[in-house]
């Protein structure tokens, strides 16, 4: 279940209410829920109660309770529970785990962006990004000034600046906005050309010290790329190279993933039943959820750097689950279901790494 669509189950349990003559308020247009601010608060929150209270006429942990009772038992939600002043925390089920992999595995290139549909296959499955100075926009490519060097007598418009306009006509066309934004946010400039931050740091790292601030925070040029996980770049590459190497390792064992339950098998290993999924696999369902929201927020506020920071929150996410719950066998033990469900979650997880990467016009390597 997707942020999408718990808002519009949370929507229709409103409307419910209103026509039922529990509640007396206006149905909004709409309902926001987003990851709770503290961790044991479950897996989405939405303050609408607190909302409809006043036109109500209600307390709103009275309000809360009666879309508590609602949405209780729905598909795909394990809890919902009022807190505070009368939040609501809704907690997923594993069903709604399993459905969303499934939904990330079918869409692969197109989850996250629309604009998917309209270019060549090869273009999506390609590890490597447009080049730096040419940006496919369906059937075609354009040139763009991306050097931060003058062009045809005119000034150049500087690194940072190319490269974010770049990225977010990307965002923009993946977003499923129409048309080309005018200007782009005011940046903090770099002295130096992108021909020469490339030079130095190579592609990939290049681009991302530049996308990675926001607009009014000034870029921190490095002095040379630093492979190891210290390194945010690194580690969402890396994270998505690990994805793979779990495919190319599972099929050497002889089993491909099938989205289904993650948690650990009971306690006798027949793998006839399984253990909630952890705290770890919920964290990341809700970052895979969130993917095609992050990249609307990001078109709309004209800031690649969410997209960025959602990549870095994805694979730290993902690396602390694979602790958890690994995806291979050990040792001597057979391939189990919960072995090809977590191949599943993983492989989901690198087709967002990917998805995002491809964004900002760097490489998700298969190997590193």
């Amino acid at each position: 279940m997707t942020p999408a669509e718990l808002s519009r189950t949370v929507l229709r349990s409103v409307r419910g209410a209103v026509e039922e003559r529990e509640l007396s308020v206006p149905v909004p247009a709409r309902i926001v829920v987003q990851p709770p601010p503290r961790p044991g608060c479950g897996d989405y929150a939405s303050n609408v109660a607190l909302q409809l209270a006043k036109p109500a006429g209600r307390p709103a942990r009275e309000v809360a309770e009666i879309l508590r009772k609602r949405l209780a038992g729905t598909a795909g939600i394990d809890r919902v529970e009022i807190a505070g002043p009368g939040f609501l925390n809704f907690t997923l089920g594993d069903g709604a785990l399993v459905a969303l992999v499934r939904d990330v595995l079918a869409q692969g290139p197109a989850y996250g962006d629309r604009s998917a549909g309209n270019r060549p296959v090869a273009d999506l499955v390609s590890a490597d990004p447009a080049p730096v100075g040419r940006v496919s926009t369906g059937s075609a490519s354009v040139d763009r000034v991306s050097t931060g060097r003058a062009s045809a007598g005119r000034p150049g418009p500087g690194a940072r600046a190319a490269v974010v306009g770049e990225v977010l006509e990307r965002i923009g066309a993946a977003a499923g906005r129409t048309g080309r934004a005018d200007g782009h946010p005011a940046l903090v400039p770099v002295p130096e050309g992108l021909a020469t931050l490339t030079a130095r740091l190579g592609t990939d790292e290049a681009r991302w010290i530049l996308l990675r601030p926001a607009a009014h925070d000034p870029v921190r040029v490095p002095e040379r790329p630093v492979q190891r996980e210290s390194n945010p770049r690194f580690r969402v590459q890396y994270a998505h190279a690990r994805t793979r190497a779990l495919v190319r390792n599972a099929a050497d064992l002889g089993f491909l993933s099938e989205p289904g339950g993650v948690g650990a098998p009971a306690a006798d290993g027949s793998g006839a039943e399984f253990r909630p999924a952890p705290a770890s696999a919920h964290a990341l369902h809700t970052l895979l959820a969130g993917h095609p929201s992050v990249v609307e927020t990001a078109a709309r506020l004209r800031a690649p750097d969410r997209l960025v920071r959602h990549l870095e929150a994805t694979a730290d996410a993902f690396f602390r689950w694979h602790d958890d719950c690994p995806p291979l066998p050990v040792g001597e033990q057979k391939p189990l279901a919960v072995h090809r469900a977590r191949l599943a979650l993983a492989e989901a997880t690198g087709t967002v790494l990917a998805n995002g990467l491809r964004l900002l016009g760097i490489s998700a390597p298969e190997h590193l």
